[in-house]
């Protein structure tokens, strides 16, 4: 039997047993405990993902149109506080942002079960809740991506981006099948009690690490800081092109997103418990990426990487939308969660390791804020015209549209000499050239002229 990614396989008394490498991260003991927060959190935010939009279409039944607005709700705060959130965050210490961020996420989560008790659940609530948990996002999720690497470092970037993505993965395969059997005993508002308390779990965990700071950015006046970040990642040319092929994918994300649970319960007739077995598929396929994508990227590098992952989404979106009603359409509807899978951490843990290895310590925390709010300005419009779409042609329109927009990204992405001549991570030593005279810098002084790819 072959060695397992990231260990080895030994033998005794003719029994195969894993161990892990010598140099694998998981051996240093808070880079585990990161993991096992992470872990944790992914397993309850596999129960959100279920609850939260069935609780929507089943409970309140929602029309497409709606389930667009509960989407973009989730996305407004990345518009509205992502670039502050990032002159902020380069100011502070990451982690108890992080430590804070879990603890909010479980109490938003925790008032749609006592809303539907008191009787006041409704679209307009989750609206509220799916507002928070974006805020929450834009913020402490910044927080938990520098975290990430202020505690390996950079030259492991994409191996700890596989090893983040892994234990998603772990969760979104024992997730789904475990949330839709919770949903389908408790109903879908009570299961997400089971949510708030892996949070708050999570963010004990938290608590007992110890993340290095480094050099933080010195004070200046904010908004001169917000404008330095946004002037960092504008003339860096790897983090423009980047920001729109990936935002493009946002757009056609999101616009599969919010009619995907409308297609399997309405389209297909699948239950919750069903919904949630589909959803194990999706789980599958993040495992098998996160265990083998970095040595894809590794061989043909990060910018081909990511453009595969983009031709494999939109693959899995159209054959989804073109396949019959019954048992073919179930197969579908779970091969297209499967290759959806795949094909986001294919495209995440490069992106995120790209990013990262380009930006100095003390223009992360802005350059991550300006990232998240580039790639996701899209998402909200293409939520908005998925579940227009959806309620006014047909659910497979909005699932078809979102594929075929999605391949004809791979193949634009595919002629996009930074993306396809990007074999290995740049470094900043590689990137750095004499500062233009006048320029302002991270920390509000002077500033090196914006790295560009040779």
């Amino acid at each position: 039997m072959p060695p397992s990614p990231g260990g080895t396989l030994r033998y005794a008394r003719g029994m195969p047993r894993f161990s892990l490498s010598r140099d694998d991260l998981l051996r240093d003991r808070t880079y585990r405990r990161l993991w096992t927060s992470i872990l944790l959190s992914s397993l309850g935010g596999q129960i959100t993902l279920l609850a939260l939009p069935l609780t929507a279409a089943v409970l309140l039944d929602a029309t497409p149109t709606q389930m667009g607005r509960l989407t973009a709700m989730e996305i407004a705060p990345f518009v509205l506080f992502s670039l502050p959130a990032g002159v902020w965050l380069d100011r502070v210490r990451k982690l108890p942002v992080y430590v804070v961020g879990e603890s909010a996420m479980a109490a938003a989560v925790a008032t749609v079960p006592l809303a539907w008790w008191l009787g006041w659940l409704s679209m307009p609530w989750l609206y509220a809740v799916g507002f928070a948990i974006g805020l929450v996002n834009a913020t402490a999720g910044s927080a938990a991506q520098i975290v990430l690497t202020q505690i390996v470092g950079r030259d492991r970037l994409v191996e700890a981006h596989a090893r983040y993505a892994l234990a998603s993965s772990a969760a979104e395969v024992a997730g789904p099948g475990a949330a839709g059997a919770l949903i389908k005993l408790t109903g879908a508002p009570l299961a997400l009690i089971v949510d708030a308390t892996l949070l708050v779990v999570s963010a004990g965990i938290l608590r007992g690490i110890r993340a290095p700071e480094g050099a933080r950015h010195a004070p200046a006046r904010f908004w001169r800081s917000m404008r330095a970040g946004l002037r960092f990642v504008r003339h860096d040319r790897l983090l423009v092109t980047m920001a729109c092929a990936v935002g493009a994918w946002q757009f056609c994300g999101h616009m599969a997103l919010v009619v995907q649970i409308l297609f399997a319960t309405r389209v297909l007739g699948l239950g919750e418990r069903a919904v949630g077995l589909c959803y194990v598929a999706l789980g599958a396929g993040t495992v098998v990426s996160s265990l083998v994508g970095h040595r894809i990227a590794k061989r043909y590098g990060p910018g081909p990487t990511m453009v595969l992952g983009f031709a494999i989404c939109g693959t899995g979106w159209l054959q989804a939308a073109a396949a019959p009603a019954g048992a073919a359409g179930v197969a579908a509807f779970a091969a297209m969660l499967m290759l959806f899978g795949i094909g986001a951490v294919l495209i995440f843990i490069n992106f995120l390791a790209l990013r990262q290895a380009v930006t100095p310590a003390p223009m992360l925390g802005r350059m991550t804020s300006t990232m998240r709010w580039l790639i996701l300005l899209p998402a909200g419009p293409g939520a908005l015209l998925g579940g227009w779409i959806g309620e006014n042609i047909g659910l497979r329109a909005s699932l078809g549209l979102a594929g075929g927009t999605c391949l004809a990204l791979a193949a634009a992405s595919a002629r996009l000499p930074r993306l396809r001549r990007l074999r290995a991570l740049p470094t900043l030593a590689e990137r750095e050239e004499p500062a233009p005279r006048g320029a302002a810098s991270a920390h509000g002084a002077a500033q090196p002229a914006a790295p560009t790819l040779p």
